[in-house]
């Protein structure tokens, strides 16, 4: 069967995690287009209401939740619709490489995204990435499957999408370096003794993006910044020396590539994640949208800062992660998956989430070439360390 990229018809979308920030808006993004875009699949972790809701919407042809404890409750209320139901992570996967589906949105959350990312590029879809822990915990390995399968990657993050705009028609063009825009989070201008107490209630208020709770999070503590350097080492062929942080509170430029000759382009717009996710589906073309346009007149200060590494640690955890190579960052993913879901809970502060991380660094074995079943025992062996010293604050 032909793809639809190829034939000119709407492209089919399988959207794993469409009941997250990401995936809710790239549903509006997929309905403001239907000439171009149609829903294949839809996948959820356990949001079974809001699922059930969505499909009912847009009528795909499939439909997955991975707590299998949801399966009959998803299954009775379509048993009206000629949807097919599924449950249990496997079945994402392989929802993943299903022949019909021309793009794959993995806006799953975590390390669950890796296994059917894995899938799809073998299978030789095309690859919305808007789950960065893909390419945190097993980069290397991602990027061997995508140039062996041909499987193209186009980034969904705001900063990873200005970058790869930056670079279209700079082929052949040097990159010197390039400058990741940081909001700073809610805590960018609070002493270090502040966050001490902080709350989540706090560190869930962030300033210009509404994201989920765990990249809410990840963004407070600036380990989203982390996981972004990470992968933009290997969406763009970096060394870590090529990658730099600059606080941009105001988050108009989403980021910028300096080349060879100095010159530094820049991405600009207003906080909005439907900008990147409908460039990722509709690259290369630019289609025409309603969405607000940006008034300099608005923003007469655009301001920059150094980010700061002593008060945000967790940043430069990513930087030594890239530098020791190997199963590192799949190593700091795990743990900061563990400390995050403990800081939800209230069972950890917001500073001990990096104690905890450091800890388990230093602890969990360390690989230098690992396969993708190392990576799945290094996640294991992570989590199980992570959560025995979790336990200690408790």
């Amino acid at each position: 069967m032909k793809s639809s990229l190829v034939t000119g018809q709407k492209q089919q979308i399988a959207i794993l995690g469409s009941t997250g920030s990401i995936g809710t808006q790239a549903l509006e993004v997929i309905s403001a287009h239907p000439d171009r875009f149609e829903v294949y699949a839809l996948t959820a972790n356990q949001s079974i209401d809001l699922l059930i809701k969505q499909a009912r919407q847009f009528q795909p042809e499939v439909v997955a939740i991975a707590n299998d404890a949801y399966y009959f409750t998803l299954k009775e209320a379509l048993a009206d619709l000629p949807i097919k139901v599924f449950s249990g992570s496997e079945s994402i996967a392989q929802i993943a490489e299903m022949e019909t589906v021309d793009v794959v949105l993995t806006a799953m959350v975590g390390y669950s995204g890796l296994l059917p990312t894995l899938k799809a590029l073998k299978a030789g879809k095309k690859i919305a990435l808007a789950n960065k822990e893909t390419m945190v915990v097993a980069g290397e390995l991602v990027c061997e499957l995508a140039q062996r399968y041909h499987s193209p990657i186009i980034p969904v993050d705001s900063e990873h999408s200005a970058i790869f705009q930056c670079l279209t028609g700079e082929v052949g063009n040097d990159i010197e370096k390039i400058i990741l825009t940081a909001s700073g989070g809610p805590f960018r201008n609070k002493e270090l003794s502040y966050l001490q107490s902080v709350t989540k209630r706090e560190a869930l208020k962030h300033p210009n993006w509404d994201m989920g709770a765990k990249i809410t999070i990840d963004s407070a503590s600036m380990m989203n910044k982390g996981f972004e350097v990470i992968e933009a080492k290997w969406l763009f062929g970096l060394t870590p020396e090529q990658i730099d942080v600059v606080v941009h509170p105001q988050s108009i430029i989403h980021s910028m590539v300096q080349f060879a000759d100095g010159a530094v382009k820049a991405q600009m717009g207003l906080p909005d994640m439907k900008l990147p996710i409908l460039y990722a589906f509709s690259y290369p073309d630019r289609l025409k949208t309603d969405y607000p346009r940006l008034n300099f007149a608005d923003y007469p200060q655009l301001t920059f800062e150094k980010p700061d590494m002593t008060k945000f640690r967790n940043l430069s955890f990513a930087y030594d992660a890239m530098q020791r190579k190997g199963n590192a960052a799949c190593i700091l993913n795990a743990a900061n998956e563990v400390v995050v879901a403990a800081f939800l809970k209230d069972a950890i502060g917001f500073l001990q989430m990096s104690d905890v991380i450091e800890a388990t660094m230093a602890k969990v074995s360390f690989m230098l070439q690992p396969a993708y079943e190392d990576y799945v025992a290094t996640d294991t062996e992570a989590r199980a360390v992570a959560s025995e010293l979790v336990g200690k604050y408790c």
